[in-house]
Parts: structure tokens; sequence; C-alpha cells
């Protein structure tokens, strides 16, 4: 008792020797901070290598069998798509039925909200600090800055769709009263994309090769092609700034780079087109990463596993698969289908985009709605129950679409557009010869020719989660039709009923911002038309 009582008292002793500052300071051994960190090189890469797995890519990344992912959600409000755990999963409801706010899909909102700024918050740090860190070469500072630039400005552009105008911060916070930030306007927050997609393009230093062959680390293509769809997405609605030249130059130069192209189709020794290594099959065996995947979100077995194949089937196949549950997390519906020709558009036909049909052991063949055949991986369901299928988010083919509608208004439907137009139009329909299709193309009006580089987006891309951004930004609604040509016909969007019967109101135009957010910032003021 008197021992412990003496080291009681040298310990209150030798507080005496300290501040109660001092003493009061923790020295935490899991963190380390900003005065701590950036003193070596490889802090610079630790923290330019942390975002490839948060922010923008979590999109792709983000979410379990039975919800999908976070990137599904536009497809889900464009009314097109379907969930078979919708049920359990509410929020995809409110989006089919338009009766989503604020508080209602708030847990879903709040994570891609927390995450895109958790992304914009490292991104700072890392673009602030990167310049004065010691021992990094000028070379490797320049990248590892456009690496940054490029997520900030990815988790920026994916907010200002969403939300609009949304806080625009620029610098990491490292003082309290830095926390309450006010939105600010949708031109700022494109000005500070441009920005730093340019640096990225121009500045950055980045490799001229595919994605793949860069050790999955960001490209000058990806970057070229991100800012592509910038500047087509500020042409449109709701900024209108004319940027469409800005964006064919974009999208020519990734072009002209020569590092990607269309995978194309094999024929079988007939000269016919061979069904089983089609482009389509070949994407989905990924076969083709290094021509057509120009920004992917990486899976590997063991590390992070890829849930996409297990959507490749409907509930009811899930004992017919080594996966414990699959689900239809994203089955087009009826109308959608009607926006492919039947019996023209390869990406129709069973087992190429989609696949409607099971054979069993005993040989029978049973049916089931469309669902994607696009991420069938044939080890992972019916041996090892794990994928490590890449998900793609920006592809050679939207580069090819992006520069021929942006050529079309900024220069007219000159022949270099039509080609571009018909490149991915000619692989779809394989039955009709490139120059037919250039033919049909070449003498259309502006007007026309951009709806049909719409029609071809809206087939083409729906694996990229692309529509519901493009209904947005040109304020149009695909109505299709059932009569197995493939005819869209583009409508108002603001009045038009969706497939589930609900009537888009301008308010749908934006998500509503997430109540628990407006409860932390009192600077933010909830979205018209989703105030309680």
């Amino acid at each position: 008792m008197k021992v412990i009582s003496k080291i009681f008292m040298l310990m209150i002793a030798g507080t005496l020797f300290y501040s109660c500052d001092d003493f009061l300071e923790e020295a935490p051994r899991d963190e380390i901070s900003l005065n701590q960190f950036f003193t070596e090189p490889a802090h610079a890469e630790n923290a330019v290598n942390a975002l490839y797995r948060v922010g923008a890519p979590q999109m792709y990344l983000t979410g379990g069998v039975y919800s999908g992912k976070w990137g599904m959600y536009g497809p889900y409000l464009s009314g097109f798509f379907d969930n078979e755990y919708k049920g359990q999963e509410p929020y995809i409801q409110f989006a089919q039925q338009l009766t989503l706010n604020g508080t209602n899909i708030d847990g879903f909102s709040n994570g891609i909200w927390s995450d895109m700024y958790l992304a914009i918050a490292r991104a700072n740090n890392a673009i602030k600090y990167i310049p004065s860190t010691p021992g990094l070469a000028e070379d490797v500072a320049n990248r590892l800055m456009a690496e940054a630039r490029f997520f900030r400005a990815y988790a920026y552009f994916f907010l200002v769709r969403l939300y609009g105008e949304v806080p625009l911060i620029e610098e990491p916070y490292e003082a309290i009263e830095e926390i309450y930030v006010a939105s600010s306007p949708v031109a700022d927050i494109y000005d500070l994309i441009v920005s730093d997609l340019e640096f990225a393009v121009n500045e950055g230093g980045l490799s001229e090769l595919a994605m793949v062959n860069n050790g999955y680390r960001v490209t000058e293509g990806a970057a070229a092609t991100l800012l592509a769809d910038v500047y087509l997405t500020m042409s449109g609605y709701p900024l209108q700034e004319d940027h469409y030249a800005d964006a064919a130059d974009m999208a020519q130069m990734v072009i002209n780079s020569g590092t990607y192209s269309l995978v194309q189709n094999d024929l079988d020794e007939l000269g016919e087109i061979d069904f089983e290594n089609s482009a389509y099959n070949k994407i989905r065996r990924d076969e083709a990463l290094a021509e057509e995947y120009i920004y992917l979100a990486e899976y590997m077995v063991g590390i992070e596993t890829s849930t996409y194949p297990q959507w490749s089937y409907p509930v009811a196949y899930a004992s017919e698969v080594e996966y414990a549950i699959t689900n239809g997390a994203f089955q087009p519906v009826e109308e959608f289908m009607w926006g492919y020709d039947q019996e023209n558009d390869l990406r129709a036909q069973n087992k190429q985009y989609f696949h409607t049909t099971f054979t069993n052991e005993d040989g029978t063949t049973s049916t089931f709605p469309p669902t994607p055949y696009i991420w069938h991986d044939d080890q992972a369901l019916f041996q090892t129950a794990t994928s490590g299928k890449d998900a793609r988010a920006l592809s050679y083919s939207e580069v090819l679409l992006t520069a021929a509608e942006s050529i079309a208004r900024s220069e007219g439907v000159t022949a270099e557009a039509v080609n571009y137009l018909a490149q991915v139009r000619d692989r779809a329909y394989w039955m009709q010869d490139i120059g037919e299709i250039e033919a049909e193309l070449t003498g259309l009006s502006v007007d026309e020719f951009v709806e049909e580089v719409w029609e071809e987006r809206y087939r083409e891309l729906v694996f990229d989660f692309k529509l519901w951004f493009d209904m947005i930004r040109t304020r149009t609604y695909p109505l299709t039709s059932a009569n197995g040509n493939g005819e869209i016909d583009f409508v108002p969007l603001v009045g038009q009923q969706n497939t589930w019967g609900q009537t888009f109101q301008d308010r749908h135009l934006l998500l509503p911002i997430p109540q628990r957010e407006l409860q932390r910032n009192p600077e933010l003021e909830q979205n018209n038309g989703y105030t309680e």
C-alpha cells in the first residue's frame, strides 16, 4: 500500500514539470496530422492513392446485391429500370414513384454527399501540400497533382449534376470556423471542374497509355474524356453555355491519340458473325479493357470483389449458381427495351447486352425478363462465387458519341461527325454495312442528327449509368414505341409521365439535399420543391 502511494506521489510530482497544455495535448498513434504528413514522397503517393477508392469511383463501387450501385439511382429515377428487392430498399421506390424528399432518401443520399466531400477534402489536402513535399521530383509532383485534381473535379461533377448548387471548397479544413460553407452557383462549380481537368490534361504529364496498361492509374485520355463530358454537359441544361467546340476538341484528342479503338465482332468460317465472340461478349469477358475502357473502377479477388455478376440473374435463379443470392437489381423495364431494334440491333439479341434464358442441367431452357448479361462472369457464377470484373465508367464508345454530337453542334453534320456515330452503330447493326449507315446519316439536319446520337447513347451507354444525366442535360424524355423498330421520340422531360405513371416536375431534375446535412450545416438551403 505504501509502495503504491509513493508511486502515485511521484506521478503527481512529475506532472509539475509540464504545463497544463502539454499535459492535455494528445499524440494519437493511429493518425498522422497534416504537419506530420507530406514530409516524404511516400506520403504524397499515399494521399493520392486513397482517392481511387473514395468519391466518384464509389458511384461504381459502393452498393450491395440488394441495393445495386449508387450510380444506378439515376436510371431508377428515369423510370426505365427496376430492382427486385426495392421493397427492402424503399428509396428505389421513392425514385420510381417520384416521391423522394430530403428525409425518405436521407440515408442513401447522405452516403453519396458525404463520400464526395470526403474525396474533395482528401484531394484538397493533396493539392495544397504535394508541391511542398520534400524530396518529391517535379514530374512526379505534377502527375500526383493531376490525379488529385482529376478526382476532385470528378466528385464535384457528380455533386453539381445531382444536387445543383453545393458548397465549393477548395482548401483543406484547418480551422473550426471553416466548417459551415454556403452553396455556390453552378457556374462557379463548373469553373473549378474545368480548371482542374485542364491542368490534368495539359500540365500533369499523365500517361498516354490506356489505364489498364498504366498500372490502373488515371491517364491523359481519362482526363480528356471527362473534360469532354463536362463541356458537353455545360452546353446543355442548366447552364446552356456553348462549349460544344471545346467538347469536340477534347474528344478528338482522345480519338487521335491512337490509344483506343472499338473492339470488333469476330466472324465464323462462313463470314457470319460469331455471337459468342461478338464485341460485347469480348467486353463481358474483360478481353477488351485496353481498347474500350478509358476509366474504370478496379476490382480484384481477395481484396475487393465485384457484385456485378450477381445482378446478371433474377432472384429465382440463386439456386442455379454458386452465389447465395442473385438479384435483378438493374432490370430494364419493357419500355426501355423498346428502344432497341429487336431484329437488327446485336445489343438486343440474347446473350449480348442482356439475356433472357437459362439452360438447365437436363437440357431444358427457362426464360426470365431481360437482365444484364454484360456483367455475367462464368467462373464466378458457376465455380467461385467471387469476381474481379472491373466496372467501366468512361468508354471509347462514349468518346465517339460525344465527338459526333459536339462536332454537329459546333460545325454541322460533317463527314467526321457522321463517321464517329456510324462506327458505334456499325458494330451494333451487324447486318448493315457502315457505308449504308453513313449514307442514312448524311444530309440530316443538325437537330435530326443529334437525336440519332442521343438514341445511341441511350442504347450503348446503358451500363455506364449515363441515361439520367443525358435526360437532365437535354431536358428530354426518350419516349419509346412498342413497334420493335427501336423508335425513340425525344419529348420534353418536365410534364412527361414515367413508366410508373408518375409525372416529372421541375424539382425532380435535382435530388433533395440530405436532411441530416441541412441539420449539420445551417448555411445550406433545401433545393426548390423539397421544402416540407
